[in-house]
């Protein structure tokens, strides 16, 4: 596997939307072409490239750009709901924008003038932002390794590698984590076709295999002072950029959820068999397995309205970013993480116990909600949001790290 050439990657001019909803009309427009093809594409690991250009042109992805710059700046909860409507569609296509999302928070919270205007304008033209934040091999994923150094004339260099960089495969711009020689973590935007910059086509996870969250090397890669902001800063107060980041991965999980339900009502009512004890005639008319059903439909029904609630209260947040408020909605979507979670591998895992042994078969590659869900799932260990959602009630705990991005 190896990179795609940036000159595939030149972005045609993007719609401009301007209201959330408008950004629904276009998500499920959109997600209505990108569902018929979803299987293939997931079973024979092909890039989505069309599609991609198709889903950047249509504006979506320029939809949080703040109103003063031009954007829409839609709501966190419609935000979740596109997120949710596109990942229902192709759980791969998704999660690849999340981390744009991500950049242009960052963006927005740490941001300069100049930087918001310049690196604004470019999402409203169309340009994509991938990522290359994480690493392996370090002690905690919180931790960097990959270097800031600055170049004697103004400027800066990056050296290190990156990996889980989804979207930096497909994207103009690589918004990169760094760590200075102060220990300071710092936000490179850096442009796609610097030299010294290598994206590889390496990421071989069994499930989001689309997304092309491989490796990023960087060698003594030049970058503009203009171009870096503050990512991280140990003294400043509590911000809203991981809140945001968090409820893009819950509506990632929340639309492959409900994909997976989708697809096992559809199995069941057209091709799956009742249990010969069920004394009926449909599978669908089998008493247990409408029981099961009505189970994971409240499960998810549940997960979709903790998404919209932490949505609004992330809303609020956003608009006034006092500290109580910011954990706040650090907990709402902490807790609509938890039930995405455990919802969107219910469902993946009650399409076959429900649809029976004809649903396993290779050709309807209905096996990838699960793989799907599960592989990113493991993106933030639930366990720990549940702790911090049970101490900040219990104990009325500000709530730490209860996520990455």
């Amino acid at each position: 596997m190896t990179d795609i050439a940036i000159s595939t990657l030149a972005p045609q001019r993007a719609a401009i939307i301007g209201s959330d909803a408008e950004a629904l009309d276009v998500a499920r427009e959109l997600a209505a072409d990108f569902a018929r093809d979803a299987a293939v594409r997931d079973r024979e690991r092909r890039l989505p490239l069309p599609e991609l250009e198709r889903y950047s042109q249509s504006g979506l992805w320029g939809i949080t750009v703040p109103r003063e710059h031009g954007g829409a700046g839609v709501s966190r909860v419609t935000l979740a709901q596109v997120t949710a409507i596109i990942s229902g569609a192709d759980g791969s296509l998704g999660q690849i924008p999340q981390n744009h999302y991500y950049a242009l928070e960052v963006l927005r919270v740490n941001g300069n003038a100049d930087q918001q205007r310049r690196f604004y304008a470019r999402a409203l033209a169309g340009e994509r932002f991938g990522n290359a934040l994480a690493e392996i091999g370090t002690r905690t994923a919180a931790e960097r390794r990959t270097r800031l150094s600055d170049d004697g004339q103004g400027g800066w260099r990056i050296n290190g590698s990156k990996f889980y960089c989804t979207g930096a495969l497909y994207a103009q711009w690589i918004p990169t984590a760094t760590v200075g020689e102060d220990g300071l973590q710092r936000l490179a935007f850096v442009r796609r076709d610097s030299p010294g910059v290598e994206v590889i086509d390496d990421w071989s996870g069994f499930g989001q295999r689309v997304t092309g969250s491989g490796t990023v090397l960087f060698k003594d890669v030049a970058v503009p002072a203009a171009d870096v902001m503050v990512l991280i800063d140990p003294a400043a107060p509590p911000n809203t950029i991981k809140p945001l980041a968090q409820i893009i991965h819950a509506a990632i999980d929340l639309g492959i959820g409900q994909a997976a339900l989708a697809d096992a009502l559809d199995f069941v009512r057209n091709r799956s068999r009742p249990w010969i004890d069920a004394g009926v005639e449909r599978a669908a008319d089998d008493p247990l397995t409408v029981s099961e059903f009505g189970r994971l439909s409240i499960r998810l029904d549940a997960a979709r309205a903790l998404v919209a609630r932490a949505g609004r209260i992330l809303d609020i947040a956003t608009a006034d970013p006092q500290p109580q408020l910011v954990a706040a909605a650090a907990i709402a979507v902490a807790e609509a993480r938890a039930l995405t979670t455990e919802s969107a591998l219910a469902a993946g895992t009650k399409l076959f116990e429900l649809a029976g042994t004809q649903a396993t078969l290779d050709q309807l590659n209905l096996d990838r909600h699960w793989r799907n869900a599960r592989t990113h799932t493991l993106h933030d260990p639930v366990r720990w949001k549940r702790h911090a959602v049970g101490n900040y009630y219990l104990n009325d705990a500000a709530p730490g790290r209860v996520g990455t991005t």
